[in-house]
């Protein structure tokens, strides 16, 4: 049976000048791409395929709070923030998981003395 692991993270369409210049490549035919097209994702999506993550969900959300929470609201909001979650097939045990390369690294931790 396969076994799988996750990953959920918030990807924001941006087209920065790096996400420009990798569509400017990739999508050659398509010329002046609103600054928060969905198209401005495919250089961090593509990055996380290349390291086995299918996307499996993506859902805009209005707002994203310092605790991690997501605003709701009954009023329509312009979003370009998007909750996305991501599978891939696990590793044998003995490997433990690396995260994906956009994901925070854990914060550093130095061991306490005893006493």
């Amino acid at each position: 049976m396969e076994k799988w692991e996750y990953f959920t993270t918030f990807i924001e369409a941006n087209a920065t000048k790096e996400a420009k210049e990798y569509l400017k490549e990739r999508l050659p035919n398509k010329k002046n791409l609103p600054k928060f097209s969905p198209e401005s994702m495919m250089p961090e999506l593509d990055k996380l395929g290349d390291e086995g993550w299918e996307l499996v969900h993506m859902e805009p959300v209005a707002k994203v709070g310092g605790n991690g929470d997501i605003l709701f609201e009954g009023a329509p909001r312009w979003s370009n923030r998007y909750f996305c979650v991501f599978k891939r097939q696990k590793r044998p045990i003995s490997r433990p998981m690396t995260p994906p390369s956009s994901a925070p690294s854990p914060p550093e931790t130095t061991p306490k003395p005893n006493g």
